[in-house]
């Protein structure tokens, strides 16, 4: 019921931006399938799939402050929104704070970031592979790089119809 409550939350946010809301949803799907797939627990999913619909709540802020959508600010403007939805709810202090790292990190690559974090790179960047129609070469180096789950590297290779 709070993914459809936040899902519902967000595309009122991002109202009258069907690539913004189509994005999310998209991501929302790959990490919920991928998250079932690497068998989080129902309390990991939650969060996954909350952080997933989430993830990108602070592009409209970062626009409107910083005068850029890059990563850094969307995490940076990402947070306070996506906090704000979550005790709407009625959500734990722990879970918003899981929530919000998770939306405050997802364009923080590290060799050392946690499970779920590395879930929701993958599913955001299986959208953003085709929607900014990355090279193959680009592609590649990205999965090798970050991708570590089996089903995310098997729909990406899948979807590009890469070399396994």
């Amino acid at each position: 019921m709070l993914i459809e409550k936040l899902i519902e939350a967000a595309v009122e946010y991002d109202r009258g931006d069907p690539k913004r809301i189509q994005h999310f949803i998209k991501v929302h799907s790959f990490a919920a399938l991928i998250g079932k797939s690497e068998k989080l627990s129902a309390d990991e999913q939650l969060v996954l799939e909350a952080a997933a619909v989430l993830h990108d709540i602070g592009i409209k802020n970062a626009e409107r402050i910083h005068g850029s959508a890059s990563g850094k600010y969307q995490e940076i403007e990402g947070v306070p929104v996506a906090e704000e939805m979550l005790r709407k709810f009625g959500c734990s202090g722990d879970f918003i704070s899981e929530v919000c790292y998770l939306v405050g990190h997802h364009h923080s690559y590290a060799e050392d970031i946690s499970h779920s974090l590395r879930i929701l790179m993958e599913a955001d960047f299986l959208v953003n592979a085709y929607e900014d129609s990355m090279s193959e070469n680009a592609i590649i180096s990205v999965r090798n790089k970050l991708f570590r789950s089996d089903c995310g590297t098997i729909l990406l290779n899948k979807m590009f119809d890469l070399e396994e």
